[in-house]
């Protein structure tokens, strides 16, 4: 006996097709939160020393020690004050923030006083190693 069947011949999309959706939503979900804004840093660039002139600029200088305390014109600053000491001397120096850390300062007291600083109204902040 022999049975006559009918040949398969098509291939079923419908799993193919759910597999798709599920990533394209999860693209949709995910590609926002991949723009996320991070520090704006710009390389500063290599000039003779003849070409700064300080009494022109008004930078204020903060200083982080190897022990993580603050320093402003050689007089220390508490960690809590210092957002609050940041603002009342931004208006003195509209140029900005310039941070000069020691090499064996740690990073978080660095970024800690970046954030005081942007949180106090200074846009524009350099960093250096002493």
């Amino acid at each position: 006996m022999s049975r006559n069947r009918d040949t398969f011949n098509e291939i079923n999309i419908t799993p193919l097709t759910d597999i798709f959706l599920v990533l394209l939503i999860i693209m949709m979900v995910i590609a926002p939160l991949l723009d996320q804004q991070g520090l704006n840093l710009t390389v500063p660039e290599m000039v003779e020393q003849e070409q700064v002139k300080n009494d022109e600029t008004k930078i204020l200088t903060v200083s982080v020690s190897s022990d993580d305390r603050y320093f402003i014109n050689g007089e220390e600053i508490a960690p809590e004050s210092l957002e609050a000491t940041l603002k009342q001397m931004a208006k003195d120096y509209p140029d900005g923030l310039m941070i000069e850390s020691d090499g064996n300062s740690t990073h978080g007291a660095v970024v800690k006083l970046m954030d005081n600083a942007r949180n106090s109204g200074i846009t524009s902040i350099s960093v250096s190693e002493v």
